[in-house]
């Protein structure tokens, strides 16, 4: 288990999902994962909900803006690279070759949030903390334990990303020529980033895919159908990375678990 208080600039801190039934979606999830929740309102007169394991903040289920529930947009993960300063990496980003999708913004006395996407898309969040630091948990069961872009520009999103955080990378050879490619912030691997495969294509949409940990893939992906959800990956042995699969949650939400 590892568990978390603090982020260096350039490492996955945070990860959320965006529901248009933010009920329906902790049910879903406390079935996959066991997690508990405390419901929080938002200023509008809704609510979101803080999801723990036992008293450890892991994630946030928030209600999508009236904008993605009018057009039907499917639940989403976001997640989030710690900075130093937001505001930096908002100025930097269209010089790195990006979009600036939202922000500057402060949330309340937790943070600033900056919303950015790398060449070939993707929506990537940026938190500077304040009193939120991240996720409170990493690698183990039931916590995020990894992320990954998939995206038609992988170089040019590697380039993106270097110039904004700094990272170094590692690259690994596949068995299609291509090459997946790790972010590293001090010599350890914090995110992914490779093309989007040609074989999933029609299952698995350029962005970010969040991965949690799981102590059997099996063992989730049927909690997860008997819940509502879908397998769009059955699980598989990835070389070093260990047995992985891919579901959709019942409101679209992608999401990927990893056997810890």
């Amino acid at each position: 288990m590892t568990e978390r208080s603090t982020f260096n600039a350039g490492e996955i801190c945070w990860t959320d999902l965006q529901a248009k039934d933010v009920e329906a979606a902790k049910s879903f999830y406390a079935s996959v994962f066991g997690w508990r929740y405390e419901d929080l309102p938002t200023p509008d007169g809704r609510s979101y909900s803080k999801a723990y394991l036992d008293g450890d903040l892991i994630t946030v289920i928030a209600p999508q803006n009236p904008l993605q529930q009018e057009s039907g947009t499917a639940a989403q993960w976001n997640i989030y690279f710690a900075a130093d300063d937001a505001g930096a990496i908002a100025e930097e980003t269209p010089h790195a070759g990006g979009i600036l999708e939202f922000g500057p913004e402060d949330v309340a006395d937790t943070g600033v949030l900056v919303f950015v996407a790398p060449p070939g898309g993707g929506t990537t969040g940026v938190w500077q903390p304040g009193t939120h630091t991240g996720t409170a948990r990493y690698n183990q069961a039931g916590a995020l334990a990894w992320a990954e872009l998939l995206t038609p520009e992988p170089q040019a999103a590697v380039a993106f990303f270097q110039q904004l955080f700094g990272h170094e990378v590692t690259e690994y050879p596949q068995d299609d020529g291509g090459t997946y490619t790790t972010l590293m912030v001090h010599g350890a691997e914090v995110a992914g980033i490779a093309r989007v495969p040609g074989d999933a294509q029609d299952t698995l949409e350029p962005g970010w895919q969040v991965y949690f940990g799981v102590s059997d893939v099996p063992e989730a992906v049927a909690a997860a159908v008997a819940a509502g959800g879908v397998v769009l990956v059955e699980p598989d042995d990835i070389d070093e990375a260990g047995t992985i699969a891919t579901l959709k949650d019942p409101q679209g939400g992608v999401f990927s678990v990893l056997e810890v």
